[in-house]
């Protein structure tokens, strides 16, 4: 895989987690509007795992960015 390919995947898999993490937070807000705070919480999870694997992605293509152009 070529540097801006990778770059570019990493990009494009860090919008997707933030996506389903966006979707997940909606989730959980309707289930602790209507009391079931189990429900919201498993929900506030999965956002946070989402959010967390967006930002691995974002790094690795900020990494491979500064690699390509020589920043340190």
């Amino acid at each position: 895989m070529s540097d801006q390919h990778e770059i570019h995947h990493h990009h494009h898999e860090a919008a997707k987690h933030l996506d389903e993490a966006a979707k997940h937070h909606r989730e959980a807000a309707k289930h602790a509007e209507t009391g079931h705070h189990e429900k919201a919480s498993h929900h506030a999870h999965l956002a946070h795992g989402h959010k967390l694997h967006a930002i691995e992605h974002a790094e690795q293509a900020a990494k491979k960015h500064a690699h390509k152009h020589d920043v340190q």
